[in-house]
């Protein structure tokens, strides 16, 4: 059985290929610039140099057609035809109330989608043109949606309702719905695995930390609060969104400057954030560059963003009545030192203390590190995300027939023998560049930040 994974962006199409039989990714990559000129396929193949294929893609029908031919391809393909893939499992960004879980898509389901576009207006019509394209072009093949939504239904009424006109939750679905979903459920379930607990019975703090970035709160292995809202931009300080704000701000600079509602959702989901306050930088290792070389506004950015996530930290680990564990994932959570060790600094009263060797080692997404101290009472892990593993699984377990919500299906990366092929082989490569970081899982007990201030 193999798997194909589709992840439609608004001008690009990731995928991946996976062999579920031998539990190994045959091949993955990106089409970038889609419906751009110049648009390219870069593809990777396990133990292979990477190869790029420059072929114009006005579409994503053209994008998807490009990845099918790539991977069948007679020169760096991995399979001789579709008949090699079982079933495609699609990313959609939001499913709104209407689904708890992974789903085979059919036309109904794909006209709940297009329903729910409303919600997701940058998110949600990529990844149906995506669907579409795809059931065109392999029609004889399941296709399954694997919303990011999903995680987040078992969060109480408390968590989602706002305290605003009741009949806006009624009329129009505004609650929170919360997104990275399947991000947060594979860390959750791997902490659950590393702390050695039942997945059912550990509290977590999960921060997914990349240019999008938001806060979950987990309270006895679900979903209890997290910091994206209605939309993604409430919550943490992102690389373009502001993050949590007064919301007259917006009100009171649309009356002073002329500002129709448009031109201010642009400018805070995507001239605000780190670049709003930098004037210039979205990624986070120019920020922290410039900031090293005197630039006062990187500096005061990176200051904003890491208060803001130990915020959160800090009052979700009240909202679930302590926790195990704090998680870090995805790009800045995965190779961000200096902003977990801002974030967790001065968290010593909750049982929280990082080791300042450990967390400086840990720079690799290829591995799952301890980077708290040995004194510390809650666990610091990096956790790399894999939300390709979950999708995966769940479009398995939908054609095997035996596929159920989380709290009744039990996935392969839960045992404690599971290991990541590919990620142990770049481990090992990373290892062999910087010996230091065979050192990540059994460093002596560094110096750490408790009573430190950073």
């Amino acid at each position: 059985m193999k798997i194909l994974c589709l992840n439609c962006g608004s001008s690009s199409v990731k995928y991946s290929l996976f062999d579920w039989e031998n539990k190994t990714v045959l091949a993955a990559g990106v089409v970038e610039r889609v419906g751009i000129a110049d648009s390219f396929v870069a593809h990777e193949v396990p133990d292979k140099e990477k190869i790029i294929i420059k072929q114009d893609c006005p579409s994503h029908k053209e994008a998807i057609k490009l990845v099918i031919d790539t991977l069948t391809g007679s020169s760096h393909g991995v399979i001789r035809d579709l008949k090699g893939i079982s079933a495609v499992g699609h990313r959609v960004v939001h499913g709104g109330e209407k689904f708890v879980k992974s789903v085979l898509i059919d036309d109904k389901v794909l006209s709940v989608f297009r329903e729910l576009s409303a919600l997701a207006p940058l998110h949600n019509p990529p990844n149906i043109l995506g669907i579409e394209a795809a059931r065109e072009l392999m029609p004889g093949v399941p296709h399954m949606a694997i919303m990011d939504t999903a995680w987040h239904q078992t969060m109480p009424a408390s968590s989602y309702v706002y305290a605003l006109p009741y009949s806006w939750y009624e009329k129009y679905g505004i609650r929170r719905y919360g997104f990275h979903g399947t991000s947060f459920l594979y860390t959750a379930k791997r902490a659950a695995v590393l702390l050695g607990k039942d997945p059912f019975s550990v509290n977590l703090v999960i921060c997914h930390i990349g240019n999008g970035a938001s806060v979950n709160a987990v309270k006895n292995g679900l979903s209890y609060d997290t910091s994206m809202g209605f939309t993604p931009l409430e919550g943490l300080v992102m690389g373009t969104r502001a993050g949590d704000h007064d919301p007259a701000i917006g009100l009171f600079v649309m009356d002073k400057e002329g500002l129709k509602a448009r031109e201010m959702d642009s400018i805070l989901n995507k001239k605000s954030g780190i670049l709003g306050v930098t004037g210039k930088f979205t990624d986070r290792r120019d920020v922290e560059l410039a900031a090293e070389k005197g630039d006062a506004r990187a500096a005061l950015a990176m200051e904003i963003e890491a208060y803001r996530v130990k915020k959160y930290i800090g009052a979700y680990s009240a909202a679930v009545g302590g926790i195990d564990a704090v998680v870090f994932t995805a790009g800045v959570g995965e190779k961000g030192v200096l902003t977990r060790a801002k974030a967790l600094s001065g968290l010593e009263a909750l049982g929280i203390c990082l080791d300042e060797n450990k967390n400086a080692s840990s720079k690799t997404r290829n591995a799952e590190t301890l980077i708290s101290a040995d004194s510390s009472q809650v666990k610091v892990f990096v956790i790399p995300t894999d939300e390709e593993r979950v999708f995966v699984e769940d479009a398995a377990g939908l054609l095997n027939g035996n596929y159920d919500v989380h709290t009744k299906f039990r996935y392969s990366f839960q045992d404690t023998g599971y290991r990541n092929a590919m990620r142990d082989k770049a481990f090992e490569k990373e290892c062999g560049k910087n010996p230091g970081l065979e050192k990540i899982a059994a460093l002596p007990v560094g110096k750490n930040f408790c009573g430190k201030n950073f």
